[in-house]
């Protein structure tokens, strides 16, 4: 598949402090990854040197084979919504009218469709908006540019679950009819798990995990049960992490776990559950432990 993003060897420093760290990442030409990590992991340095409107101090940007920072017709084949996004305070109207402008490949009904979705108030002024209309004008603008690459980085501040939701089908729904290249950063991992098709964890400024989607489910498995049972089946397999609380307890081990030893485990009243997305993200974007799990799981 070809990347309409590269990043090779990239830094960026402040003050002495690596933000991003040698990164080399690439994003896939229609595709949808999460960009994925803790506050502070470098996730929205990572996309605003994407997009342009931060310099690298080390390495190279291309997007679609050329330097964002030295084309302009490269940077109007993205767009990036950001959560303390700044608007000039004039009407909402005008503030996505004059976004229409700018993108060439905008569409007007999809725009008109999302504005009736999440009820945007058209006639106000962007500073009266509450912080959740502030992030739909936000969302109507990054789905309706149908921007060759599009980033989102924490979209959907103030919006409440249902709001969540349809901007999740919508995006969906138009990039199956209009495929390009998405990168999605949110700490709402659940949430989107099923959107993702590949994803990129940052921890402290460098990538820990690259990786498809379906590559990653059953990479790790949480078996739990009374804690004799739990020790003696993982007696010989490789522990991530351990947890229990008097006479119960939980390991997550390598996977995937085969057919004897899923009927081995119900002998034993266990349960075998595999790690949720989050969990792997908080395991290996978290403390030492994440650290350790993130090289056995990426070796």
């Amino acid at each position: 598949m070809t990347a309409a993003v590269v990043l090779n060897h990239v830094s960026r420093r402040y003050r002495g402090v690596n933000a991003l760290d040698d990164v080399s990442v690439s994003f896939a030409d229609g595709s949808i990854t999460g960009l994925l990590g803790r506050n502070g992991a470098g996730k929205s340095t990572l996309m605003r040197i994407i997009t342009g409107q931060e310099f690298a101090s080390t390495g190279t940007v291309r997007v679609h084979g050329r330097n964002p920072v030295e084309h302009d017709d490269v940077l109007r084949t993205m767009s990036f919504v950001k959560e303390s996004q700044v608007y000039p305070d004039i009407k909402v109207k005008r503030v996505i009218e004059a976004a229409s402008w700018f993108y060439p490949n905008w569409d007007h009904e999809l725009a008109d469709q999302l504005i009736a979705d999440f009820d945007v108030p058209m006639a106000r002024r962007i500073k009266k908006v509450s912080r959740g209309q502030h992030s739909a004008v936000g969302i109507v603008i990054g789905l309706a540019s149908r921007a060759e690459v599009t980033l989102f980085d924490e979209p959907y501040l103030g919006l409440d679950a249902v709001a969540r939701q349809i901007f999740y089908d919508r995006l969906l729904a138009d990039y199956a009819e209009h495929p390009r290249t998405i990168l999605l950063s949110t700490h709402l991992i659940d949430e989107v798990a099923n959107l993702l098709e590949h994803v990129v964890v940052i921890k402290a400024g460098r990538i820990v995990v690259d990786a498809p989607s379906e590559e990653l489910r059953g990479r790790a498995m949480t078996v739990s049960g009374s804690a004799r049972a739990v020790e003696e089946f993982t007696r010989h397999r490789e522990v991530f992490t351990r947890q229990g609380i008097g006479s119960l307890a939980s390991a997550t081990v390598g996977g995937p776990i085969d057919d004897l030893a899923q009927a081995r485990a119900r002998e034993m009243n266990l349960q075998i559950e595999p790690v949720s997305l989050q969990e792997f993200v908080v395991r290996t974007a978290g403390g030492p432990a994440g650290a350790d799990l993130t090289e056995r799981i990426s070796a």
